[in-house]
């Protein structure tokens, strides 16, 4: 691996060339790595005062001995039972979220094209909520019924919005518009429910990360991993995809089938969300184009995306902690209100450009 700047091709940024068995393999901006690697130390940084407050505080420097094993007993309890696989999942699910944004925004050309946009994300918490309410829930049985809906909600949405092909606005429109039917069915839902399960429900549909351990924390991180792996080896697909699907099929690449198969990921991502934490909203949306402004691309790109999600979700989970405590909020409505801001400023932004 050497640095250069594309060869004889002026990228108009700085390049590490990877090459195997004497063959370029791939491309990757230094930038990009130096913004995910400061993503990555503030993140640890923010998980390191996570752990460390509440209503035990414990030093950075007891944190940090409890992870490797060198710590009192009760610190040891405190740290590594009780705060740090809550930590761990805000990580995962939050670079979880930042990969389907990434994924859709790619695949719909447009900074909107997110999955809690476009629908997949509310048809996942249908899928959810009806297993729930009607099968009384349980871990893998709520995660096949979230599969399952935003399975189903994207194949509508992608089948509504096909003319010879998907071109991205119409996804979103008909995304935006399936979405609210759904919201409709899960109002109807809860409201038809008994009062135990309206309340069980309505919590969960906030998006929480209360209650959940290290028995959640092995089946997500198995399953991201499966998907991460997928996920980076068609990437290299969605710069060609993003040039059009007649530029695409010129340079090899199979539309129709990639497009699904990243489809099918980008769903897979959120329902393993949906199904653990409930519906955490705005991560997707604004991850992805928060990292491609730190790095200083023309596209979204996966690693970057998936560590900026990680890090929004590991703060948002802190200020629902901390900001009202004693009392702890569900993680969901901090980024619910913290991104409803942002999804107003990236509204009009694109307005102006209309």
């Amino acid at each position: 691996m050497g640095e250069q700047r594309g060869g004889n091709i002026d990228f108009g940024r700085k390049l590490w060339v990877v090459r195997v068995r004497d063959r370029v393999d791939g491309r990757i901006g230094i930038r990009t790595v130096g913004v995910c690697a400061a993503l990555l130390a503030v993140t640890a940084v923010v998980s390191i005062v996570a752990v460390g407050t509440g209503d035990l505080y414990i030093p950075p420097n007891e944190v940090l001995a409890a992870v490797f094993g060198d710590a009192p007993r009760l610190t040891e309890i405190v740290v590594m039972e009780w705060r740090f696989p809550r930590v761990a999942l805000a990580f995962l699910f939050g670079a979880a979220l930042g990969v389907s944004g990434a994924v859709f925004q790619s695949l719909t050309r447009n900074p909107l094209g997110s999955p809690d946009i476009i629908g997949f994300g509310t048809g996942s918490y249908t899928g959810a909520l009806v297993v729930i309410l009607t099968l009384g829930g349980g871990y893998y049985r709520t995660g096949a019924g979230a599969l399952v809906g935003g399975l189903a909600t994207a194949a509508v949405v992608y089948l509504l919005a096909y003319r010879r092909g998907v071109q991205g606005f119409r996804l979103i429109i008909v995304g935006i518009a399936v979405s609210a039917v759904l919201a409709s069915v899960n109002t109807w839902l809860v409201i038809r429910a008994d009062l135990d399960d309206a309340i069980a429900a309505a919590v969960w549909g906030a998006g929480t990360l209360n209650g959940l351990g290290w028995s959640q924390v092995g089946p997500v991180l198995a399953v991201s991993v499966v998907i991460a792996s997928c996920s980076a080896v068609l990437s290299r697909r969605l710069p060609m995809l993003e040039m059009g699907d007649d530029a695409a099929r010129a340079l090899g690449v199979r539309a129709e089938p990639t497009r699904l198969m990243l489809v099918f990921l980008g769903v897979a991502l959120i329902a393993m969300v949906t199904a653990a934490a409930g519906p955490i909203s705005f991560i997707a949306l604004a991850a992805p184009q928060l990292a491609r402004r730190l790095t200083g691309t023309s596209s979204v790109a996966l690693m970057p995306a998936a560590c900026m999600g990680a890090l929004l979700l590991v703060v948002s989970d802190v200020v629902a902690q901390r900001v009202f405590a004693p009392t702890q909020l569900p993680v969901g409505v901090v980024t619910v209100s913290v991104g409803g801001a942002y999804f107003v400023w990236l509204l009009a932004r694109e307005g102006r450009k209309q």
